[in-house]
């Protein structure tokens, strides 16, 4: 059960989106800003879900396409395509997603450990899973998603 939050009474605010047919989320608290879809500029020799930079006012940051990352297709960025600027140990990424869904406050002891029938690796990516009234959620790690990125940013 490490990387979850189980603090009594505790509440936590996320933001979900969507990947594909699922839906995921992250920690408010790590989201600068979430911006529509821009063209990046790509960067040769890096992995396939890094689509490359963009000028972020001033600040060259990566987008990453999340769906890739986590072994899903490609996201085919939309009109309802965004990018989460995430500022995670001090550095920006950006992360592309096929559309923002909702805000919300969970209570801390509502957040569930992933399925240990999941193999080691995928389950770093997941600090919870987040039970709602129609859907699981999966609260991303975004220190272990975006590890590479940060070792390189540093």
């Amino acid at each position: 059960m490490t990387n979850v939050i189980k603090q009594s009474g505790a509440y936590l605010e996320i933001v979900s989106f969507h990947l594909g047919e699922q839906e995921f989320c992250i920690d408010i608290m790590a989201i600068r800003e979430i911006r529509g879809w821009a063209p990046v500029t790509p960067m040769p020799h890096t992995p396939r879900y890094v689509l490359g930079l963009i000028n972020l006012r001033g600040a060259v940051i990566p987008v990453i396409d999340m769906a890739c990352r986590l072994g899903m297709p490609m996201t085919e960025p939309s009109e309802r395509s965004a990018i989460i600027v995430t500022d995670i140990k001090g550095k920006l990424v950006g992360l592309l997603v096929e559309q923002v869904s909702d805000m919300m406050s969970i209570k801390a002891e509502d957040l569930q450990p992933a399925p240990e029938i999941i193999p080691e690796a995928q389950r770093a990516f997941c600090r919870g899973i987040v039970a709602l009234e129609k859907n699981m959620v999966c609260f991303l790690n975004l220190d272990t998603v975006i590890a590479d990125e940060l070792s390189m940013a540093a």
